[in-house]
C-alpha cells in the first residue's frame, strides 16, 4: 500500500512515474480487461499527460440553434474541482467542438487536470499554448451552437468505448487513455508503481548484456 498526502500528491506522483500501458497491463493481471479508450482518442500535442478523476458529461447531436445554447456545457464546466479530468462522451459526434481555448482556461482554473473527449476540439494552438492536456478524436473549427449540447454530466458515461463513471481515475499519455474504476485504485496504483521499479531494473540489466529472457525470469515484467 502506497500512502500519499493528498489527491494531489498521488495524481503528481502519477504522472510523473507511471505510463498508461504499465496502468493497462496492471488492470489486465487484475481481470479488467476492457479499461484502455479506442486508438482514435489522442493528445491535441505532443507530452500531453492528464490523470485525475473522472467528471463525466453527456452530449448529443442537435439540428437547430436553440434557447441558451451553451447552458449545458457553462454548468459542466462551472462544476469542476481541482483534480478533475472532464470525461466527455459526445457518442463520437463529427459535427461540432465541444471543447476550446476558453472552456480550457476556465477549467484549468477551477483546478481540472484536463480532458478526454470522444469528438473534437478546436483553438488547439492556444491549447498547447497553454499546455491544457486535452486528448480528443480529432480538430475542426464549427462550433457546437445548433450542432450539439449536453444533456447530462455526472452520470455514467460510453467514452472510448469504455464506460467511466463519476470519481474513477483517467490516465492519458502518447500510448492512449485507460480508465482505473475506483473500485480497483487501491491495488492498481501500488501494484503500477512497483511495475516500473521492476522494469527499470529489467532496463538497466539489459543495457548491461542480459539476455531478455533471463531478465523476464528473473522480474518477471516486460
Amino acid at each position: 500500500m502506497v500512502d500519499f498526502a493528498s489527491e494531489q500528491e498521488m495524481f503528481d506522483t502519477m504522472q510523473e512515474k507511471l505510463t498508461a500501458a504499465v496502468i493497462s497491463d496492471v488492470l489486465d493481471s487484475l481481470g479488467a480487461r476492457q479499461q484502455g479508450m479506442r486508438a482514435d482518442i489522442r493528445p491535441v500535442y505532443p507530452g500531453a499527460v492528464v490523470v485525475g478523476r473522472a467528471y463525466t458529461v453527456l452530449t448529443t447531436d442537435i439540428f437547430k440553434i436553440i434557447d441558451d445554447p451553451y447552458r449545458g456545457e457553462i454548468e459542466a464546466v462551472d462544476s469542476l474541482k481541482p483534480n478533475d479530468v472532464m470525461v466527455v462522451c459526445t457518442n463520437r459526434s463529427t459535427r461540432n467542438c465541444f471543447w476550446g481555448e476558453l472552456l480550457s482556461t476556465a477549467a484549468r482554473a477551477r483546478g481540472a487536470r484536463g480532458i478526454v473527449i470522444d469528438g473534437y476540439t478546436r483553438d488547439v494552438a492556444q491549447i498547447t499554448k497553454m499546455q491544457f492536456p486535452t486528448f480528443a478524436t480529432g480538430m475542426s473549427m464549427v462550433d457546437s451552437a445548433g450542432r450539439g449540447m449536453v444533456i447530462d454530466h455526472g452520470c455514467p458515461v460510453n467514452c472510448g468505448d469504455v464506460l467511466v463513471n463519476p470519481g474513477d481515475i483517467v490516465f492519458g499519455d502518447i500510448d492512449g487513455v485507460v480508465v482505473i474504476p475506483k473500485e480497483l485504485e487501491k491495488e492498481v496504483i501500488p501494484r503500477a508503481l512497483e511495475k516500473v521499479g521492476k522494469e527499470n531494473l529489467v532496463r538497466n540489466e539489459l543495457l548491461k548484456g542480459a539476455l531478455l529472457r533471463d531478465a523476464y525470469a528473473k522480474y518477471g515484467v516486460l
